[in-house]
C-alpha cells in the first residue's frame, strides 16, 4: 500500500494518521501524568479533572505564570514603577499553581473524583492565602534578615501553615515514598546536634527559626528547585506542549518509520528513533510512552516481539527523553542551578552520553531481532522520507532557532518562548489542520497548568531538603566523613554513589533522587578531584534508573498498560534492556570530555566515543546473546554463557577511559580490552563453525 503525506498506512499494525493523533490528542488532553515535559517520573496516582469555574481557574491561573515568567524572564515591567524580587516572584507562582494540587491530586484512594471535599477546598484557600501572606513579608524579611534574626509570629505561623501543605502537597503528586524520604529530612534541623546522629550531626534550631529559614530564605522552598522552574523550565514545557499540541507527535513518528521501518526487527528500531525524536523536543517520559508507544508496541508485537518486550523497549526509549538535548527533563534544569552553569552547558554535556545510551539501546534491539529472526516493515507500507518533511518542514526551523538562540546566543530562558512563537506561527499559516482556535488555547492552558501544578508540589517540597542541611552546615563535615570511609578512593566512592542512587530510585522521583545525592556525595566525589559536570552527570543517570526499575517504574508500567503485559515483569525486563545505562555513568565519570570537560574535549571526545561505541557493541552482543558480525552464540553449546560474560567484561574494558584516577594509561586499557575481546571472539568463530550455519547474517 503507498503512503500519502504525511500519513502512515501499514496494515500489519493498522497504524494510521488518525491512531496517531488520537495518542497525540490522549496525551495531551486526557492525561495529567503526560503533560509534555513535565515531571514524568511521579507516580501514577488518580486524578480529577477540572471542569466549569475550577477549570477556568486553572487556565486563568496558567495563563498569568507564564505571563509572570515572561516579564521576569524579558523584563517587561508589567508593573508599572515597582520592581518586583525573585522571591516575589516564586512566591506569586507557587500562589498561582500549588493551591490546585489539592483540586487535581484527591487525598486518598477513595477519595471521591467527581466533587471536591471540604478538607480539599480548605487546603487550597490555606495554601493560597499563606503563600500571599509569606510574598507580602518577604521584601521586608529580606531587608531585615528574618531569615536569621526571627521573624514575627504572624510570619512565623504563615510558613508553618506553608510547610504543612507543602509536605501533603507533596504526597500527592509523588507518593508516600517521597514524603517519607523528604519529610524526615525537614524536621532534621531541629533535632541536628542530639549525638546518635552521627555525621549527620549540626547546628540545631528552633521551631521558629526553622520555619523562617525553609519559608524566607533563598536556600530551602524558595531554593535551587523553584528557582530553575521559575527561570527555565516554564518556558520549556510551553514549547513542548506547544510542539505536541501542533501535530509534531505525527511528524517524527513518520519520519521514524520512513529511517528505520525495514531494518531488521525495524518496528523497535522505529520505537526507539521516535521516541528519541520525540524525547528531545518534549523531555517528557510519559508523554513519549502514550505517543510513541501507542503506534510502536502493536507493531513490535506483530512483528514477533513478546508484549513485554515490546514494552520494555519502549519505556526505555522513552526514558532517554530526560537525557537527550535541546530540551530535556526538569532534573537538568535543576542541575544547571545547583552547578550555577546555563542550562546549555549540560545540554551540551548530555550530548554524547545520550548517544551512546541510544546506541546502546539499538545494538540491544538488533542483536535480540537477529537472534529471534524478526525482519522489518516492507518499504511500501511505510511512508516515504520526502513526503513526510513536506507535511511538517517548518518544525525543522522550529528546533533549529531553539538550538541556535541555546548554543549561540546562550538565551535558555527566552529561546523556548521565541522557539514557540515561530511555531505557532508557522502551524497558522501552514496547517490547515492544526490550527489553533480559542478553544485549543483553553486546552493548551490547561495541560500546562496540571504539568505546572506537579512540577511545582514535587519541586517545592524537595526545596526544603536542601535548606535542612544548608541550615545544619553538615554537607562538608559529611563530604570529608564519606571520604575517610572511602579511604580517599575514588572507584569506592563511585560505586558507593551508583548503589544508594540505585536504592533510592526504587522509592523516589529522578529528580528527588538527584537533589539527595547532588547534597550528599556530589561534594565527596567533587573533592577526589572528579570534574564537577561528570558528577552530578553520573548521579542524574543511576537515579534516571527509578522510570524503568519497580517499584516506581512510571515508564515500564504505562508502557504495559499499552502492550497489555503484566506491569512487574515488564519492569525487570525494562531493566535488562536499559542495563547499558549501568555502564555508561562509568565511562564520562572518569574522563570528562565525554561529557565535553577538560582542556581539549572535542578531540578526545571523539576518540573515546569511538571506543565506548565498540565497547558497547559487544556488551550488547554479550547481554543479548548474539554478537554482530560473529553470530548466534547458542550456537557454541555449553560455552555460550562464559562467552557471553566475556564478551560483556570486554566491552566494559574497551569502553573504559584511562588516565585519570585510573591507575592504566588509555593504551593499556584498551590493550587489555583486545586481550580479552579477540580470543573469546575467535572461539566463538571457531565453535560456529562446526556448528550449522548462520542464516540471520550479520548485523542491519
Amino acid at each position: 500500500m503507498s503512503s500519502t503525506p504525511g500519513n502512515l498506512e501499514t496494515p500489519a499494525a493498522d497504524v494510521t494518521a488518525a491512531t496517531i493523533e488520537a495518542a497525540e490528542n490522549k496525551v495531551v488532553f486526557d492525561d495529567p501524568h503526560a503533560g509534555v515535559g513535565g515531571l514524568q517520573e511521579a507516580e501514577v496516582t488518580r486524578v480529577r479533572t477540572l471542569r466549569g469555574p475550577w477549570r477556568w481557574a486553572l487556565v486563568a491561573a496558567t495563563a498569568a505564570t507564564i505571563l509572570l515568567c515572561i516579564n521576569q524572564q524579558f523584563a517587561l515591567r508589567f508593573f508599572v514603577e515597582y520592581t518586583q524580587l525573585n522571591t516575589e516572584y516564586f512566591y506569586l507562582l507557587i500562589a498561582l499553581m500549588l493551591p490546585f494540587t489539592f483540586l487535581i491530586f484527591p487525598g486518598s484512594e477513595t477519595a471521591p473524583l467527581d466533587r471536591f471535599p471540604w478538607y480539599d477546598i480548605l487546603l487550597f484557600v490555606a495554601t493560597f492565602a499563606s503563600a500571599i501572606w509569606l510574598m507580602m513579608n518577604i521584601r521586608q524579611a529580606a531587608a531585615l534578615g528574618w531569615e536569621f534574626a526571627g521573624a514575627p509570629t504572624p510570619v512565623i505561623v504563615g510558613g508553618l501553615v506553608m510547610w504543612a501543605v507543602l509536605m501533603e502537597a507533596l504526597r500527592r503528586t509523588g507518593g508516600w515514598s517521597l514524603l517519607l524520604c523528604v519529610f524526615p529530612f525537614t524536621v532534621y534541623p531541629l533535632f541536628a546536634e542530639w549525638s546518635w546522629l552521627g555525621p549527620f550531626r549540626g547546628s540545631q534550631s528552633t521551631l521558629a527559626q526553622a520555619t523562617a529559614y525553609h519559608v524566607l530564605s533563598g536556600e530551602s522552598l524558595l531554593g535551587i528547585p523553584i528557582q530553575a522552574f521559575a527561570d527555565t523550565v516554564i518556558g520549556f514545557l510551553v514549547f513542548g506542549t506547544a510542539l505536541m499540541m501542533t501535530g509534531a507527535g505525527k511528524f517524527f513518528i513518520n519520519i521514524a518509520f520512513a529511517l528505520c521501518g525495514t531494518f531488521r526487527g525495524g518496528a523497535a528500531k522505529v520505537c526507539i528513533f521516535a521516541s528519541g525524536l520525540l524525547g528531545m523536543m518534549s523531555g517528557s517520559i510519559i508523554s513519549n510512552v502514550l505517543t510513541a508507544g501507542t503506534m510502536t508496541i502493536p507493531v513490535m508485537k506483530k512483528s514477533g516481539f513478546r508484549a513485554s518486550y515490546a514494552a520494555a523497549i519502549e519505556a526505555c526509549a522513552s526514558t532517554g527523553a530526560v537525557l537527550a538535548p535541546p530540551v530535556m527533563g526538569a532534573t537538568a534544569f535543576v542541575i544547571a542551578q545547583f552547578l550555577n552553569v546555563s542550562y546549555a552547558d549540560v545540554a551540551l554535556a548530555a550530548i554524547i552520553p545520550a548517544a551512546l545510551y541510544y546506541l546502546g539501546l539499538f545494538m540491544q534491539v538488533d542483536a535480540y531481532a537477529a537472534r529471534h529472526k524478526l525482519l522489518g516493515i516492507p518499504r511500501s507500507e511505510l511512508p516515504r522520507v520526502s513526503d513526510t518533511l513536506k507535511a511538517g518542514w517548518y518544525y525543522v526551523f522550529v528546533i533549529a532557532l531553539l538550538i541556535v538562540m541555546l548554543l549561540y546566543f546562550k538565551r535558555e530562558s527566552h529561546a523556548p518562548f521565541y522557539a514557540t512563537a515561530l511555531l505557532l506561527v508557522l502551524n497558522q499559516l501552514f496547517s490547515k489542520d492544526t490550527r489553533w482556535t480559542a478553544a485549543t488555547i483553553a486546552k493548551f492552558l490547561e495541560v500546562n497548568g496540571r504539568t505546572f501544578v506537579e512540577l511545582v508540589g514535587i519541586l517545592a517540597g524537595c526545596g526544603l531538603l536542601i535548606g535542612a542541611f544548608s541550615m545544619t552546615g553538615v554537607i562538608s563535615s559529611l563530604a570529608n566523613d564519606l571520604l575517610t570511609i572511602a579511604g580517599d578512593n575514588a572507584f569506592l566512592l563511585l560505586a558507593m554513589c551508583a548503589f544508594t542512587s540505585l536504592i533510592l530510585g526504587l522509592g523516589l522521583t529522578t529528580t528527588a533522587c538527584y537533589i539527595f545525592l547532588a547534597i550528599l556525595v556530589a561534594p565527596a566525589l567533587e573533592k577526589v578531584g572528579l570534574n564537577r559536570m561528570a558528577v552530578h552527570m553520573f548521579i542524574f543517570y543511576w537515579g534516571m534508573l527509578s522510570s524503568i526499575t519497580p517499584p516506581v517504574a512510571i515508564a515500564s508500567f504505562a508502557a504495559a498498560g499499552i502492550a497489555g503485559s503484566p506491569a512487574m515483569k515488564t519492569g525487570w525486563e525494562s531493566m535488562w534492556v536499559g542495563s547499558i545505562i549501568y555502564f555508561i555513568p562509568f565511562f564520562f565519570v572518569l574522563n570528562p570530555a565525554l561529557v565535553l570537560q577538560g582542556d581539549a574535549p572535542y578531540l578526545a571526545a571523539l576518540g573515546l566515543m569511538g571506543l565506548a561505541g565498540i565497547g558497547t557493541l559487544f556488551i550488547c552482543g554479550g547481554i543479548q546473546g548474539y554478537q554482530s558480525f560473529v553470530g548466534d552464540l547458542r550456537r557454541t553449546g555449553v560455552l555460550e554463557w562464559p562467552l557471553r560474560v566475556l564478551l560483556v567484561i570486554g566491552g566494559f574494558v574497551l569502553a573504559t577511559p584511562g588516565g585519570g584516577i585510573m591507575p592504566l594509561s588509555q593504551w593499556q586499557v584498551t590493550s587489555l580490552g583486545l586481550a580479552i575481546l579477540a580470543p573469546t571472539v575467535l572461539i566463538a568463530l571457531a565453535l560456529m563453525r562446526r556448528s550449522a550455519p548462520d542464516t540471520a547474517g550479520a548485523a542491519a
